[in-house]
Order: structure tokens, then C-alpha cells, then sequence
């Protein structure tokens, strides 16, 4: 199989899974009858330790011959634990599982990242081509769900993410037998050395920081969006279709756009600025509690608000770390973009939904400020184009 093309299987099925725990984790745990801080707490819990899950993934990843082994072995893992889930009961339970599944989860995608970058640097196709492909599947998996859950059963949320995530298991088996090392794999003790290199490295640092700040303001919108789209009388068809119109825009930017940008020579600090920018204004939009007419436009602001803000993140990772430490510096990336800082806005996204609903957006419009203001207090430093 071609390295692209396994890159954009291993992409599909991540985002076949992703695309339904993300948008609809929520709304099984509800109605399983927890309340929003409870489910706050959940969906935290291992965003805020991926902050040390996520470096010791990296260690034990690069600790195999290949990369893919990892991922397969993650995909395994996340399958049991999501089906776990729906065999057991109780919020201490659900707690644990959900933890698991989702720590194993989220670094699949780092894995993948640093996997794909590496597969396009040695065979000569664009990173955003066969990552787009992911979000195909997102679109495919959030709007079939959508129209699934019109009759009520929230239980094939869990069952469509253990298929996917086995299916991914598999998958994963197919991809180059890309090595970890060009060598021999590298022990332990200089790995763990490595990650304490790119954590010590001010401009890296900031750069992930100031990224990670716009990705978490996303927080509200990915655990309560759903909820209160049903709440204001939405159906879960609708849900669907504006959750997959998010990502119609974001694969649009991603086959169409980027590769214009970087043939442009545009840079990645002015599309991180553009992003900040997007992700305010979404966010102060949504708190208005907007009819569904403008919940189309405001949707197609994610292409900006992630999409450009995550290959923007992608280019400068890459050129700011050592080809040696690629899987390092994603996991350090993902820890807080897709760890502690996300995990700490969603615990805060609980009580802020149960206190002021849709109020809660006005919070995460400061995140994406914080972010905004550290992108633009850093561009000069980050001597990249």
C-alpha cells in the first residue's frame, strides 16, 4: 500500500471515532443521567493528565522498531475501554474507563502526525492531503450519527467508537514499516532527555503555549455545543449536519487553500493571527444564542479557528524541533493543546454551562485573546516562513 494512502486510512478511522466521541460523548454520558459538571469532570480528567500521559507515550512509542506498532497498540486499547463503558455503570467506573479510552485515544493522533510528516518528507506528497481525508471521515461520522441518534438509542455512540477503533487496530498493521529511529531504538533514559530538551527550549515552548491557548478555547464549544443546539429545540439531524459543516470547510482549506498558502510562501504566525482572530469572534457569536440561520456561517469559521491554526502549528513543529525528537515534540504539543489547557477549560466549562449556558462561550473568547496576544508578542522571534 502506497504511504500516502495508508496514512489516509490510519486518518479516517481515527476521525470515524473521533467524529462521534467528540460531538456526542456528551450527550451519552447525559443520558446516562450525569449532570453537566459531571461530565465535565469525565471529559477533563484525561485531557488535564495528558500532561504527563502524553510524554510517557512518547517514550514507551519510541521505544518499538516501527511506528505503527504504537498506534495499533493504542487503537487496541481505546476499543476495550470505550466498550467497557457501556457494561458497567456508575461515575467512579466511568471515570477510570473513559480515562484510559481517551488517553489512548488522543495520542494516536501525535503518533499519526509525526508518522505522515515523515512519510511526506521522504515520498513527496503534501501532509494536509491524506490528514483532510481524516476529516472526510469526521463529516461521514457526526452527520450518520446525527441521523442515527433520531431514534433515541445513545448506546451506538459507544459501539460505532469500539469499530472504529478496531478497525484502526488493523489499519494501523498496513502502514510503511516506517522505523522509530534510523538506527537502533534509542533507550529510555535519552529519550526521556530528548523531551526534557524541547521543554527547556524558550522559543518551542511558546510557540506550543500561545497554539495551544486558541486550540483550548474550543473547550465549550466540544463538550456542551450539542447540548445546547438540542436545548434550543435543534434536531439531532441539524447537530449533525452543523458539526460536519465545520469540517467540510476545514478539509476545503486543507486541499484547497494550504497548498496555495505554501507556494505563496505565507507564513505560518500571520494564519495563526487569522485564526485567533476567527476563534474570538465564533465565540462572542455563539454566546448570543444565534438562530440556526447563523450557525452556518459561524461554523464555517472552524476552518480558521482549528484547521488553519493546526497546520500552522504542524509547520513551525516541525522546523522548531530536531527531526530525532518529531515524536516528542507532537506529544508535547497534544499534552496541552489537546491536554492540560483544554482539560482546564473544560472543567471550567461544566460549571460555566450550568451556571450560564451558552454564556459560557465569553469565556473561551479570552483563551483564544490570551493566545492572540502571545502570538503576536512572539512572531518576531520565530524565524520561519
Amino acid at each position: 500500500m502506497r504511504s500516502s494512502t495508508a496514512s489516509a486510512l490510519i486518518y479516517a478511522l481515527i476521525f470515524a471515532a473521533t467524529g462521534v466521541s467528540l460531538p456526542y460523548a456528551g450527550l451519552w454520558f447525559e443520558g446516562q443521567g450525569l449532570s453537566g459538571s459531571e461530565i465535565s469532570v469525565i471529559l477533563a480528567a484525561p485531557m488535564l493528565a495528558r500532561a504527563f500521559t502524553g510524554p510517557l507515550v512518547a517514550v514507551w512509542a519510541d521505544s518499538f522498531q516501527l511506528r505503527r506498532t504504537a498506534i495499533s497498540w493504542l487503537a487496541l486499547i481505546a476499543a476495550v475501554a470505550y466498550g467497557a463503558c457501556a457494561l458497567v455503570d456508575g461515575f467512579a467506573l466511568w471515570l477510570v474507563l473513559w480515562f484510559v479510552a481517551a488517553t489512548a485515544a488522543a495520542s494516536l493522533i501525535p503518533l499519526s502526525d509525526a508518522l505522515t510528516l515523515k512519510l511526506a518528507r521522504r515520498d513527496g506528497f503534501v501532509f494536509s492531503v491524506p490528514r483532510g481525508v481524516g476529516s472526510v471521515a469526521f463529516i461521514v461520522a457526526n452527520v450518520t450519527m446525527g441521523v442515527l441518534l433520531r431514534s433515541g438509542d445513545v448506546d451506538q455512540i459507544v459501539l460505532w467508537v469500539v469499530l472504529a477503533s478496531v478497525l484502526l487496530a488493523a489499519a494501523a498493521l498496513l502502514a510503511p514499516a516506517e522505523p522509530v529511529q534510523e538506527n537502533d531504538a534509542v533507550e529510555a533514559g535519552p529519550r526521556l532527555a530528548g523531551l526534557g530538551y524541547l521543554m527547556s527550549e524558550r522559543r518551542f515552548m511558546t510557540v506550543v503555549v500561545a497554539i495551544s491557548l486558541i486550540q483550548a478555547s474550543h473547550a465549550f464549544y466540544y463538550g456542551f455545543s450539542s447540548i445546547i443546539w438540542r436545548a434550543e429545540g435543534i434536531s439531532t439531524r441539524d447537530v449533525g449536519l452543523l458539526w460536519g459543516f465545520s469540517v467540510v470547510v476545514e478539509v476545503a482549506l486543507m486541499w484547497g487553500v494550504e497548498p496555495w498558502r505554501r507556494r505563496l510562501g505565507v507564513g505560518p504566525i500571520p494564519v495563526l493571527i487569522l485564526g485567533a482572530g476567527a476563534a474570538i469572534i465564533r465565540w462572542l457569536a455563539l454566546a448570543m444564542e444565534p438562530p440556526l440561520a447563523w450557525l452556518w456561517p459561524l461554523q464555517a469559521l472552524h476552518a480558521l479557528s482549528f484547521a488553519a491554526v493546526y497546520l500552522a502549528a504542524m509547520q513551525l513543529i516541525e522546523r522548531l524541533a530536531p527531526i530525532d525528537k518529531a515524536t516528542a515534540a507532537q506529544m508535547i504539543y497534544s499534552s496541552l493543546s489537546a491536554g492540560l489547557l483544554i482539560g482546564l477549560a473544560t472543567v471550567v466549562s461544566g460549571p460555566l454551562y450550568d451556571l450560564y449556558g451558552p454564556g459560557g462561550y465569553l469565556a473561551m473568547s479570552g483563551l483564544a485573546a490570551l493566545g492572540l496576544g502571545l502570538v503576536i508578542t512572539v512572531r518576531r522571534r520565530v524565524a520561519v516562513s
